[in-house]
């Protein structure tokens, strides 16, 4: 099959979006022979570059294949240059077998044609969490299944907010975490922590308060969206929370929470594992919602894809690979390596089953948004770069959270029309 003009057209525009924003990078050859009957080799591309051949994680792309009677050929990549990769390889008809990519850009490669549908490659995603599947969806059409998800929550200090003489069981909504907050600077210590740069990041870490107050992302200049802006603007005002923020990072976030200086920090299950070597006993809770309840948070993670290949016959083994990564023991297997939570429910019982310390990230998962659901696709990141710029900009003090957010939507409209 080969690529039409239309679909060069679109990879193209791509390509030159991406190069705008770092370059794309030349790609390397996908695999060859193979097919429907067996035998053969079949390419994995992950972002996992750093599981090498010896990792659990290749070990179970090497079983998969043999189940499936064929060698597997795996790439690792960061995530960007895996993109680029991607992007690159389906213009040039080189794509690999089997993709697994970062959520956010799997309405990138859909909208380009450089993907299958399930419906095309014959995925089974029934047991796979809606609101995760979300972010696979575009167009009405679903491109892949969620490997795990992550997302956000509120770390706490244990020690710090007894203290403070705060009962975290009290902090339900925004009105009692800013209580919250009073009190711990009262007692003479700091607030809260997060991440608001400039950068997709700061989107990521602002989106649990923004669609907590109810607002849309196809609205961004709503009374809803300001509230959540004016929350965070307060809490700089009433020294709840650092001037930091707005050049900190995930990374630079947490090292402020881990040094003992701070009630709360907002950040992902990824950082669990760097919990767990605290100096002082931590807990977590959802991010609140406005009125109470818990906010929807963004998720992470990658989505396992079958990329639109020359032989269709192809897609008969590709679907074998990803239905054995993505099923009962593998998954499991899969998401603890990752530290993610599982897109499926029995298997995410499992997880908090083997520890209960999992049950809010769970709860969280259970509760989060895919960042391009809403049938948003590409229009995403022509939003959420205007949201950002927003935030920074009341987080700074150069424009009130009104006007900034009005900004943001004006410039969003008119980059999404």
């Amino acid at each position: 099959m080969k690529t039409s003009a239309k679909r060069n057209r679109t990879l193209g525009a791509a390509l030159v979006a991406l190069a705008i924003a770092g370059g794309p990078t030349a790609c390397s050859a996908a695999g060859d022979g193979g097919s429907a009957d067996g035998g053969g080799s079949y390419t994995i591309w992950d972002p996992y570059p750093q599981f090498d051949d010896e990792s659990a994680w290749v070990k179970l792309l090497e079983s998969c294949g043999s189940s499936a009677g064929v060698t597997v050929e795996r790439t690792g990549y960061d995530t960007t240059d895996l993109t680029n990769k991607a992007l690159l390889a389906a213009q040039q008809d080189n794509s690999p077998d089997v993709l697994i990519i970062d959520n956010p850009v799997i309405s990138t490669l859909a909208e380009a044609g450089a993907l299958t549908t399930t419906e095309e490659n014959k995925l089974d995603t029934s047991a796979m969490e809606p609101n995760l599947l979300g972010a696979g969806q575009s167009g009405g059409k679903t491109y892949g299944v969620p490997i795990g998800a992550n997302t956000l929550a509120l770390y706490y200090n244990k020690d710090l907010l007894g203290k403070a003489g705060v009962d975290v069981t009290s902090v339900r909504d925004w009105p009692s975490l800013t209580a919250a907050l009073a009190k711990v600077k009262a007692a003479g210590k700091k607030g809260i922590t997060f991440s608001a740069i400039g950068t997709e990041e700061g989107s990521f870490q602002f989106l649990p308060w923004f669609w907590g107050s109810g607002a849309q992302l196809t609205a961004l200049d709503s009374p809803q969206a300001v509230s959540a802006l004016a929350l965070w603007t307060d809490w700089l005002k009433q020294e709840y929370a650092p001037n930091s923020v707005i050049n900190n990072t995930q990374t630079t976030s947490w090292q402020e929470f881990a040094s003992g200086d701070y009630a709360f920090g907002e950040n992902g299950t990824w950082q669990l594992a760097n919990a767990e070597k605290l100096d002082f006993e931590y807990g977590i809770i959802p991010i609140p919602a406005s009125a109470g309840g818990t906010a929807p948070a963004p998720t992470g993670g990658e989505f396992v894809s079958v990329p639109v290949q020359g032989d269709p016959a192809r897609y008969a083994t590709s679907q074998k690979l990803v239905s054995c990564l993505t099923s009962g023991d593998n998954l499991l297997t899969t998401d603890t390596t990752l530290s993610y939570i599982a897109p499926v429910a029995a298997v995410r019982d499992r997880q908090v089953a083997a520890d209960a310390k999992l049950k809010v990230w769970a709860e969280a998962v259970q509760a989060a948004r895919g960042r391009t659901g809403d049938d948003l696709g590409t229009r995403y990141p022509k939003i959420s770069e205007p949201l950002w710029t927003a935030v920074q900009a009341a987080l700074s003090g150069s424009k009130t959270p009104q006007e900034a957010l009005a900004t943001a939507q004006s410039t969003a409209a008119a980059a999404t029309k």
